[in-house]
């Protein structure tokens, strides 16, 4: 029988000849694939075995697994079971559960400074272009409604950069991250521009400037080293297209 063998034409139970009897023992080693013991108990149960399918695709995905190993385990365990390939349904669920998995720790990494816990650069775009998506004619602009606040580590006061301390200035961003989370808790995003910026898409109302200037004295406050911190409010263009340029000049300077 093949790999995407029809559930239907499976057996209630397994027949006793296909078990391996070490694995129908009592306290008998599973001998499987690890991460796949609990697909296997399921099986020996007579069991519906989708959930620990399930369970087993989004263990490998996260543990690094590719889908062609994956799907080898379920067919190792499968074999030393029943004697047969999986069926179509298990293969299904298995594969969906990897995929959904690997797509969420794919998201992650791209919406995530690893370094610093900031949002990335796209992500603040595509916050953005959401934000330009959402107006309707007759609506608040997004450049009336909204606003960036941009923290900047340019140059040390001695002309250098900082670049030869990356994960100390990791860390200085870091810092500046939480300085803006501290005066805009309940912000969309803080992202990293580039290695010297950090901004926060925050709300254009009465309050603007009097956190403008909170955000100044914490970042006073933070060890930066000999570095010169700015913090500036930068408007919002007329369109989706030219935030996106306006986010590319913020990058590079």
């Amino acid at each position: 029988m093949g790999i995407f063998a029809a559930w239907g034409r499976q057996s209630a139970t397994a027949p006793a000849s296909t078990l391996d009897p070490s694995l129908a023992t009592p306290g008998g080693s599973m001998g499987l694939p690890v991460g796949f013991e609990g697909v296997g108990e399921a099986l020996l149960s007579d069991g519906c075995p989708l959930a620990a399918c399930e369970a087993a695709g989004r263990e490998s995905a996260l543990d690094g697994a590719s889908v062609d190993e994956t799907l080898a385990s379920l067919r190792t365990t499968w074999q030393q079971v029943r004697a047969e390939d999986p069926a179509y349904e298990a293969v299904a669920a298995l594969v969906a559960a990897w995929s959904e998995a690997t797509l969420s720790v794919v998201s992650h990494i791209s919406c995530e400074d690893p370094m610093t816990g900031l949002s990335s650069l796209a992500h603040v775009r595509s916050t953005l272009s959401t934000l330009y998506r959402r107006h309707r004619p007759g609506g608040v602009h997004p450049r009336d409604s909204h606003a960036l606040v941009v923290v900047d580590l340019p140059r040390d006061r001695h002309g250098g950069d900082g670049g030869g301390d990356p994960i100390g200035r990791a860390m200085r961003m870091a810092a500046l991250g939480e300085a803006l989370r501290t005066v805009y808790p309940s912000a969309e995003v803080v992202g990293r521009l580039g290695v010297n910026r950090v901004a926060v898409l925050a709300e254009r109302d009465a309050r603007l400037g009097v956190k403008v200037r909170l955000l100044r004295r914490l970042v006073d406050g933070v060890d930066v080293r000999g570095h010169d911190a700015r913090v500036w409010i930068e408007g919002l263009p007329a369109s989706d297209l030219a935030s996106g340029l306006m986010l590319d000049e913020l990058a590079r300077a």
